[in-house]
Formats: C-alpha cells, sequence, structure tokens
C-alpha cells in the first residue's frame, strides 16, 4: 500500500497538530491516530476520531458524575458483566471513525452492516486511482464443495496463473475504457478536444468490484463488535477478514478491558441451542447420545460436534 506524497503530507500535518482537551484520551490509541494501517495490496485502515474509553463505559452503566474513583478490577468486573449479559448500552457511549480504503467488492459486503454513518467516495464527481485487488496465489481458491458461500482447495499451476492474469487483464482494460470515455487529463481537461467525454456517473459503471474506493466509517462500540463478531470470525471472507483483525487490534488499543471481554465473550464464544445445552447435559451424565435420537439436523449435530472437539 503506497499513500501519495500528498496524502503523507495530510496524515504529517493532522498528527502534527496539537490541542488540549479535558475529554479523556486513550495514549495507545493517540499514537495510532491517522496512520494507514495497510490491509491487502493497495487498501488500509486508519483511525481518524474517537469518544470515550473503557471509564466512559463504566461511567454510563453507573450513571456517574465523574471517571468514578472505585477499584480498577471493581470496572473490569462490572464491563465484563455487562458483555457476559448482553447489557450494549454502556457499549453505545463510546465512537469511533475510520478512513478505509477497501475494494469495491468488500465494500459491498460490508454495507450490510446497516448500524454506522458512512460516507463514500464519489465516482460522481472524482475520479477513481488505477488501483485493483489482486488475490495473492495463496489466496486463490476454488468454490467449496460444502459451502456455498466459501473457498475449497488452493488453484495451482496453469489454472492459477491463467486466473490471475484474467483479473490483471480486465481490470487494467476496463480501466483504460474508464479513462477514455470520461476523455479527461489530470487537470480535468479534455484529453481529446475533439469529445465530449462521458459522464463520470456513467463512466464509472464499466469499472471492475476489484478497483478501490474509500470512505468514513463512524460506529459506536456496540456495533463495531457486532461487526467484528461476524467479520473477524475465521469464517468470514479472507479480504474483509483483514480489515476486521485490523481494526480488532485498534479496539484492544483504546478500549482494552471492554475488548478482552468482548474476545472471551463473543468472539471466542459459542452458542448453544435449548436441544445443544441439554444434549452436552446428558453427554456429561455418562449417557451416549447419537445423532439420530438427539433431535438435532445432521448438520446441527456436526456443528455441536465440532465445537465439542469430537468432529471427525
Amino acid at each position: 500500500m503506497a499513500l501519495t506524497a500528498e496524502q503523507q503530507q495530510e496524515i504529517d500535518a493532522a498528527r502534527a497538530a496539537e490541542g488540549r482537551t479535558l475529554r479523556p484520551t486513550v495514549p495507545a490509541l493517540e499514537a495510532m491516530l491517522f496512520h494507514a494501517v495497510p490491509v491487502l495490496d493497495h487498501g488500509f485502515v486508519r483511525v481518524i476520531d474517537y469518544m470515550g474509553d473503557d471509564a466512559a463505559i463504566v461511567q454510563a452503566a453507573r450513571v456517574s458524575y465523574g471517571r468514578g474513583t472505585r477499584a480498577a478490577n471493581e470496572d473490569k468486573g462490572l464491563i465484563r458483566y455487562l458483555m457476559r449479559h448482553r447489557h450494549s448500552t454502556p457499549f453505545e457511549m463510546c465512537e469511533i471513525k475510520f478512513h478505509v480504503k477497501l475494494p469495491i467488492f468488500v465494500a459491498r459486503q460490508w454495507i450490510r452492516h446497516r448500524t454506522a454513518n458512512v460516507n463514500e467516495y464519489s465516482a460522481r464527481y472524482s475520479i477513481l486511482d488505477r488501483e485493483f485487488y489482486i488475490p495473492a496465489p495463496e489466496h486463490l481458491a476454488a468454490q467449496s464443495a460444502m459451502n456455498r458461500q466459501g473457498r475449497g482447495d488452493v488453484l495451482q499451476g496453469e489454472e492459477a496463473a491463467r486466473v490471475l492474469d484474467l483479473l490483471r487483464e480486465d481490470a487494467t482494460r476496463n480501466y483504460d475504457h474508464y479513462i477514455e470515455m470520461l476523455n479527461e487529463d489530470e487537470g480535468g481537461q479534455p484529453a481529446d478536444p475533439g469529445r465530449q467525454g462521458l459522464a463520470r456517473e456513467l463512466a464509472r459503471m464499466n469499472l471492475t468490484l476489484n478497483a478501490y474506493t474509500q470512505w468514513y466509517w463512524k460506529t459506536d462500540l456496540h456495533n463495531l463488535f457486532h461487526f467484528l463478531s461476524l467479520r473477524a470470525d475465521a469464517h468470514a471472507q479472507y479480504e474483509i477478514r483483514v480489515y476486521a483483525e485490523a481494526m480488532m487490534t485498534m479496539a484492544e488499543a483504546w478500549v482494552p478491558i471492554a475488548a478482552g471481554a468482548f474476545r472471551d465473550y463473543r468472539l471466542g464464544a459459542v452458542t448453544l441451542s435449548a436441544q445443544m445445552l441439554a444434549i452436552l447435559r446428558r453427554m456429561l451424565a455418562g449417557e451416549a447420545v447419537e445423532q439420530a435420537g438427539s433431535g438435532l439436523s445432521k448438520r446441527e449435530w456436526r456443528e455441536l460436534m465440532e465445537t465439542l472437539g469430537r468432529g471427525e
């Protein structure tokens, strides 16, 4: 991921500007502010602003007037209690804003989370950069035979090379045609004075979905954790999971106690249905339970056995 000289100058200027504040700040996250963390081949994610910290969660839960004088272990216990029992409102008191550069197909998956404020780079007004996501060979996989939304074995040899060639060729050709239809040079003047050029809002339709877009994405901590619970999960698509993992690292710097509770009670935990819990109790009592008499479907049974480490 290479930032332009102008982008780097803007980041340096933002980091150089300092101001006094009475609001709580988090040194670990302050050190990350504005820095672009590379993701994929041309993407990045960076924190632009935030409000609140672990103490703000505690303050909201207790509706106290200040940051409190209770022992740190009491605050930690309260946050873990709130997470464990799904009391979400105190976590909503913390907010964070990210600047994200990502492939369009990832953005379309990401936008399904309708719990954030989003402002995306507009190709109606601006020209997109000549940057496309091309998977690394180890992430070039076939369709899974078991999961309609998943990947199977990694492509090898000539087939893999051919797929990569097609991805590059199609993205490059379509972008060249996009620029030709726009008929604009870098200064916004007609490249060919003899042609009018197509409107930007129409020319953009020809771009491939692996072209990069950018947006500002602002959300509260509760909804950030919900996003991360789905997208930082091992079953999430790789191209969005790597963004979620980078954001999880930022959340751990921002609210370490809440992030730790989230890892324990959400990200690293599983949910059992009432039937599954009943089966587990029968197993703990020494009963030999089989799928046929369990009341679970084959898929539910397989998921339960995998959770218990008894998968085939």
